[in-house]
C-alpha cells in the first residue's frame, strides 16, 4: 500500500485517469494469428478499478499508440470516457483531454511503462509505471507499482486514486446493480 502523503495529496487533484494499453493493460505479449490479427489477454482485477473509477464519477481515457479491435472492445467494457489508438504522439492526445474535459494537467494521472509514454508521463500531475516498465519509465514516475503490467498494476493504481479520495468499495456497491 502506498503511504507517501505528497502522492495521496496529488491523487485528490484528479479527475482523469488515462493509460497505456500494451505492458500496462496487459503484460505486454503480442500474441498473432495467421491472419495477422493479434491476441491481447488482459486482468479482470484491472479492470474492475477502471470500472470502479468510472463508477466514482473519474473520466478514463486510454492512450496506445497501436490501433486493435480487442482495444476498442476492452475500452467499451470497461466505460472508457475517451479512446486515443494510433497515436505516436502521446502527448497530443492528452492535450486534447485537457481542452475537452476543461483540466489541467495537475488533474491527469497517466500509467505508462516505455519511451513513448514519457512525454504523457512528465506533463501530468500522478503518474505511475508497472514493476517491469523500462528503468528510464521508473525513474521518472510518482510511483511504481508493485505489480508488472497486466498483472494488477492498474488495479492498485486505481485503489490508490480511490482511496486517496475516500472512495470505498462500499460506497460504491450500488452502482454495481
Amino acid at each position: 500500500m502506498i503511504t507517501d502523503l505528497n502522492l495521496k495529496l496529488k491523487a485528490k487533484n484528479i479527475k482523469l485517469v488515462a493509460f497505456d494499453v500494451d505492458g500496462v493493460m496487459t503484460d505486454g505479449s503480442l500474441t498473432y494469428l495467421p491472419d495477422g490479427s493479434q491476441i491481447k489477454t488482459f486482468n479482470a482485477k484491472d479492470g474492475q478499478g477502471v470500472v470502479m473509477l468510472n463508477k466514482a464519477g473519474f473520466l478514463t481515457a486510454i492512450i496506445t499508440a497501436k490501433e486493435s479491435g480487442a482495444v476498442i472492445e476492452r475500452a467499451r467494457t470497461l466505460g472508457i470516457t475517451k479512446l486515443f489508438m494510433n497515436q505516436k504522439n502521446k502527448k497530443k492526445a492528452l492535450l486534447e483531454l485537457l481542452e475537452e474535459f476543461h483540466l489541467t494537467k495537475e488533474q491527469v494521472a497517466y500509467m505508462g511503462d516505455d519511451y513513448p509514454d514519457l512525454c504523457v508521463i512528465n506533463e501530468v500531475g500522478l503518474s505511475s509505471s508497472p514493476n517491469d516498465a523500462i528503468d528510464e519509465v521508473k525513474k521518472s514516475v510518482s510511483f511504481v507499482s508493485s505489480y508488472g503490467g497486466g498483472k494488477g498494476a492498474v488495479r492498485e493504481f486505481c485503489d490508490f486514486i480511490l482511496r486517496s479520495n475516500n472512495v470505498t468499495y462500499d460506497s460504491l456497491t450500488s452502482n454495481f446493480n
